[in-house]
């Protein structure tokens, strides 16, 4: 994989738990603090700038409140050479599938 690609939420459990990848937060601190996917390192949209400090050698997987700010940094990230996933509806799409998943389970 070059460049952005779009992942669904619903499959994004299975990414997390392959190697080489790098999930990204780029909520704020404070929406972070409260709640996020385990694994991801907070890096929030309006200061994103330290584009030397991610590891080249993964697979980028961003993910926002509901996907338009991953997508942005995503085109961002590509253009600089990065090989980057965006969680298509973002952690909103996330929580809301892990909810029917549970439902489903026990219903």
């Amino acid at each position: 994989m070059k460049g952005l690609d779009m992942i669904a939420a619903d499959a994004l459990d299975t990414v997390i738990q392959s190697h080489g990848i790098y999930l990204i937060d780029l909520r704020s601190c404070e929406e972070y603090k409260a709640w996020h996917i385990a694994g991801a390192h907070n890096i929030p949209y309006a200061g994103f700038d330290r584009y030397s400090c991610l590891p080249r050698s993964h697979v980028l997987v961003l993910y926002c409140d509901r996907g338009a700010a991953s997508l942005a940094k995503g085109r961002e990230l590509a253009a600089q050479g990065f090989r980057v996933l965006s969680v298509t509806g973002g952690v909103q799409a996330y929580r809301r599938v892990k909810q029917e998943k549970k439902e489903s389970e026990h219903g």
